[in-house]
């Protein structure tokens, strides 16, 4: 097993959604969101990484909590940086585009009969006749071909019988084909992929080549699975992508994303609760002394909670604290008595917690130093 583990400095952990994270009736398995929070307390940098749609991906990072940090889309043409207090859940956009003519006009000599659906970047898809609701995610609006044809376009989805056969005369016109079943052909810029996007993500963070995970499924994930120095396949994958992976993981109805998880962070008490838990791991893998880190919104509940340490004579930031946010500081002390962190306190009465005010990066916050047992 390749030594990209709870042992190691931050980590880019990549993970496809469909298949991975939740199976075909979009249920996620239980303990999912809870294993994505520990990981990031951890300080690991967790990047979905889809053939989704910007709008496919925007609902289902909500609900696994993932409202703030790196997304790819639609197999690599577009990366996101989410974040969950802009009004369209996202604050920056990287598009790779390409012509669509030449291969719409190809396709239609191959497959006259052939469906084309252009993505339309965070809305839905204009296209060429009506697609049933589950092919695509987001809205549609069927146009003239003509105008599929006259703009940039990130991504095209093409649907014909036994279309796959033609994907060599599609790829012959400069375009990367994706097969997603026998039907149904992805296209997407030249040398456009969910690896090619992730490496511009790893890069701009900052993070080393040896320090990447990746999961998944399908055929689309083969070259992120190839890119990351320890590549897991789900159990249900096909025979080509569990050979190209350094180690085969449960199923998705076996939740078999959760064990890859629990290996990137220290073995936690299940006895704690989410949040006590997350504190105590963010405590852990940091590499120097801790502080945690909150600011309040428009009332007393907290809007962010973070782990901060010192490295190299400077506070940093090192992880967030999921579960931190929406709750009071009261409640973040009682957590960190919880993980058996104590805390500076008065000295008289009540002996409240003594929070110090922080101020710079934004509205001012207060901290409160950990002492490690």
């Amino acid at each position: 097993m390749s030594a990209v583990t709870a042992t190691t400095a931050r980590v880019l952990v990549a993970l496809d959604i469909d298949g991975t994270l939740i199976d075909s009736d979009r249920h996620v398995p239980s303990g999912t969101v809870e294993a994505l929070d520990l990981v990031r307390a951890a300080g690991h940098e967790v990047v979905l990484a889809t053939g989704r749609s910007l709008a496919g991906l925007l609902p289902i990072a909500t609900r696994l909590g993932l409202t703030q940090g790196w997304a790819v889309c639609s197999n690599g043409a577009l990366t996101v940086h989410l974040d969950g207090a802009a009004p369209s859940g996202y604050d920056g956009i990287e598009a790779r585009t390409f012509d669509p003519a030449p291969v719409i006009s190809r396709a239609l000599n191959v497959a006259p009969g052939v469906r084309v659906a252009v993505e339309e970047v965070g809305w839905g898809w204009r296209t060429s006749s009506p697609f049933e609701p589950d092919e695509l995610n987001g809205q549609q609006k069927t146009v003239p071909l003509a105008d599929l044809m006259a703009e940039p376009a990130t991504r095209i989805a093409l649907s014909a019988a036994d279309l796959r056969r033609y994907t060599d005369a599609l790829c012959a016109t400069g375009v990367t084909v994706a097969a997603q079943r026998a039907d149904w052909l992805d296209i997407t810029a030249p040398g456009v992929n969910k690896a090619v996007a992730l490496d511009v993500i790893r890069n701009h963070l900052g993070i080393p080549t040896d320090r990447t995970v990746a999961v998944g499924d399908g055929v689309n994930d083969l070259d992120m699975l190839a890119w990351a120095e320890r590549s897991v396949a789900m159990g249900h994958a096909p025979a080509i992508v569990r050979s190209a992976a350094d180690e085969t993981t449960g199923s998705i109805h076996q939740a078999g994303a959760l064990p890859i998880l629990a290996s990137l962070v220290p073995p936690v008490d299940g006895s704690r609760s989410p949040l006590a838990a997350q504190i105590v791991t963010a405590e852990r893998t940091a590499p120097g002394p801790v502080v945690l880190r909150v600011w309040h919104g428009a009332g007393s509940d907290l809007c962010r909670c973070e782990a901060w340490t010192l490295q190299d004579g400077r506070w940093v930031r090192h992880a967030p604290i999921p579960s931190g946010v929406g709750i009071t500081m009261r409640a973040i002390e009682t957590a960190t008595l919880e993980a058996g962190l104590p805390y500076p306190r008065g000295d008289e009465g009540r002996r409240r917690a003594q929070w110090r005010s922080v101020t710079g990066d934004g509205p001012a916050g207060f901290e409160l130093p950990l002492s490690r047992p």
